[in-house]
């Protein structure tokens, strides 16, 4: 799977477990780091952990490890690494504090 791939199955995965205003940024232009930044935000400490079991679930079932789960102390802000395409599972609230999408601004949107 090419890393866009990987970024539209946890896009797919994200949707199927009601995540709420999925984001897609293609970072290929703007960062050395990662592909793709998917940026999801979830309703509930267990939401946000449905959503984390819902796309590790679904790329693991295609052969797809992550590289690293983190989650902050208060859970509010969970990350995925797929080396080339690093999900964001965040609080509604952390989502406004941090402003990814404003951040990567000059990143497009898949």
């Amino acid at each position: 799977m090419t890393p866009l791939d990987i970024a539209l199955a946890c896009r797919t995965a994200l949707e199927d477990n009601k995540g709420r205003q999925v984001v897609i940024l293609d970072l290929r232009t703007l960062s050395n780091v990662t592909d793709y930044f998917v940026i999801v935000s979830g309703s509930s400490q267990p939401h946000l952990r449905a959503l984390q079991d819902g796309v590790h679930a679904a790329l693991k079932a295609v052969g797809i490890q992550s590289y690293r789960r983190s989650a902050d102390s208060e859970g509010s802000w969970m990350c995925l690494d797929y080396v080339d395409v690093v999900v964001h599972i965040m609080s509604e609230e952390a989502r406004e504090y941090y402003t990814l999408e404003e951040l990567w601004g000059e990143a497009p949107q898949v």
